[in-house]
């Protein structure tokens, strides 16, 4: 009875459902109020126009700010780094050039680690780059942004890094200056900054040439920092153009090694060494000791970093004294026999006296140049006037700046004639009261090596093999006898027979000067030797400078003649100079006692 009851009412229910008349209803019946309608039509109009306005204010009116913004995020502008020029030998080869290297760098969006993780990324890439934890936790402060960890990193410290496979992380290719020849021509080729600018020498000198243009290029990067695609067109980069110098690496190194152990072997401060071909004015070699690496200069300073032979200026001693004997040949003063009378090996000019380090008695002309007599040549030069001394000097170089394309050439010093006093012009003669670079004595040498010739002087390697054109600064006879007489004073008798080079004859002057101390003179010498070969047809000037040699003799005929040897005769073996004489020892086995050097 239940269960029927039950049925009969659901039955009943559901009848009553069917039979409602929605029409009828009295809810929805009612009449809906005008404004309820207008109020709705309103409102969503009312939306659409501030989605409209919105949409113009975005898509027109601040396009620009947001599509800024837009790219910000996801497009990202990349420099493409231009490789620098290289600097390269006569004969082609490197002396410095550009590798590409690792730059290390995090997107720290992607990087946002917290916590313990972060603390262990940190460490874990201190331990890869060898640095501090607490630089590297502090590069990486802040939540956005790209960071730079290292600079230009050895290829197995990146690999180290990329294989920690730390989001975020990366790298870039940046480029970084190697120098394949060392120390031997540091001083020549200079070095740049880690920002690939040049600092010192060529790298400095010739900086617009050897620097490139950078590329550029857009990138879409998702959220990670990871390039999808290229956008737009790639500018590509421009490399930097090559030069080439006159600089032989081989004559460069052979210079710098001869140097090296000469100065070790006198305990000497230093030294430089200039080789000049005489044909067509090039810079072989401009060597100096002690050097430095140029890939690793940490704690070098100044003076470390100078090229001396360049930079630096000396009182060049006794080798002025063939200028000198130059000119009173030139004049006709004198012949190369005429006899000077030099005792008693000494001569006072206004309460001043100049002596000789023995005293020779008569000597020709000739025989001062060989002996290297301070009276001799003082006697000569007092017979001239101030302004010929002057005119000689200026004309093969002295007191003027090198039109060399070479940062820090210096002019050395040469005073105006007119304030020279008689003991002034006296003790110029013979290379005191004025000073010179090692590569300007080298370069008035040319005069000699040219017959009466002084060439200009280049670093840079010249088109053609023709001999270049100099400047007449006396005649050629007067030139050929000074250069006889050169060649005396490196030989058996003169004042610097260590100076012969097996193969091939050779001239030069020698000169030992005191160093300046304050006002006056102290016990401290530089030692020179400047000469030509073959004496025949001559083909290079080479010039020695020993400083401060503390060890044994001091005397430029035993410190700096025996370097000339060695670069004269591997530099001419190098340029393929056939020898003039027959080879046969020319080294005496004692050479006379150096005292022989004036001073």
């Amino acid at each position: 009875m239940n269960v029927g009851g039950k049925a009969t009412k659901a039955a009943a229910r559901a009848s009553a459902v069917r039979s409602v008349n929605y029409a009828t209803s009295p809810l929805l019946a009612s009449r809906t109020p005008p404004w309820r309608s207008r109020f709705a039509v309103l409102l969503a109009g009312a939306a659409f126009a501030l989605l409209l306005g919105r949409a113009i204010y975005v898509q027109i009116v601040a396009a620009d700010f947001y599509q800024t913004q837009g790219d910000k995020r996801f497009l990202h502008h990349e420099t493409l780094p231009a490789s620098r020029g290289r600097i390269l030998d006569r004969n082609g080869l490197v002396l410095a050039t550009s590798v590409a290297m690792p730059t290390v760098q995090v997107d720290l969006k992607a990087f946002a680690a917290d916590g313990a993780e972060r603390r262990q990324h940190i460490k874990a890439l201190a331990r890869a780059l060898g640095a501090p934890t607490a630089e590297i936790a502090e590069r990486l402060e802040g939540t956005s942004g790209t960071v730079t960890l290292r600079r230009l990193v050895e290829e197995p410290v990146w690999q180290a890094v990329k294989a920690l496979d730390i989001k975020g992380v990366s790298e870039v290719r940046e480029y970084r200056r190697r120098y394949p020849e060392g120390e031997a021509a540091a001083h020549v080729v200079g070095f740049t900054d880690i920002d690939d600018k040049g600092q010192e020498g060529i790298e400095l000198g010739f900086d617009k040439q050897l620097v490139g243009r950078a590329g550029q290029r857009t990138v879409l990067r998702d959220r990670l920092g990871r390039v999808v695609e290229d956008v737009g067109d790639q500018l590509d980069p421009v490399n930097g153009e090559d030069v080439q110098l006159a600089i032989d690496s081989k004559v460069q190194f052979f210079a710098w090694q001869r140097l090296r152990d000469a100065v070790r072997e006198h305990n000497a401060r230093g030294g430089s060494v200039v080789v000049l071909d005489a044909r067509s004015g090039e810079l072989l070699a401009l060597a100096n000791y002690p050097s430095f690496d140029p890939g690793q200069r940490r704690h070098l300073s100044g003076e470390q970093l100078r090229n001396r032979a360049l930079t630096d200026t000396f009182e060049p001693g006794s080798t002025i004294k063939p200028f000198t004997i130059s000119i009173a040949l030139e004049s006709g003063r004198v012949t190369p026999t005429t006899p000077i009378q030099t005792a008693p090996g000494s001569i006072t000019i206004t309460g001043s006296t100049i002596r000789d380090s023995h005293p020779h008695g008569v000597l020709t002309v000739a025989e001062v140049i060989q002996k290297s007599s301070n009276v001799g040549t003082v006697k000569m030069a007092l017979q001239m006037d101030r302004h010929e001394m002057w005119d000689m000097f200026t004309s093969v170089g002295l007191g003027q700046k090198p039109r060399i394309d070479f940062p820090g050439a210096v002019s050395g010093r040469l005073r105006p004639w007119k304030s020279w006093r008689p003991i002034e012009q006296a003790t110029m003669s013979y290379g005191y009261g004025l000073s010179v670079s090692l590569m300007q004595l080298a370069r008035a040498y040319t005069a000699f090596a040219r017959d009466g010739q002084v060439i200009p002087v280049t670093i840079v390697k010249r088109a053609g093999d023709a001999p270049v054109e100099g400047q007449r600064v006396m005649s050629a006879k007067t030139a050929r006898e000074v250069r006889q007489m050169l060649q005396l004073a490196a030989g058996p008798g003169g004042t610097a027979p260590r100076a012969q080079a097996l193969g091939y004859s050779v001239g030069g002057k020698t000169g030992t000067a005191r160093k300046q101390e304050g006002r006056g003179y102290g016990n401290k010498y530089r030692a020179w030797f400047v000469g030509l070969a073959p004496v025949s047809e001559p083909r290079i000037v080479v010039a020695v400078m020993v400083d401060e040699p503390g060890k044994g003799s001091y005397f430029g005929g035993d410190v700096a003649a025996p370097v000339f040897s060695q670069v004269v005769q591997q530099t001419l073996r190098m340029l393929n100079v056939p020898p003039d004489i027959e080879v046969k020892p020319q080294i005496v086995g004692k050479p006379e006692p150096a005292e022989v050097e004036s001073f």
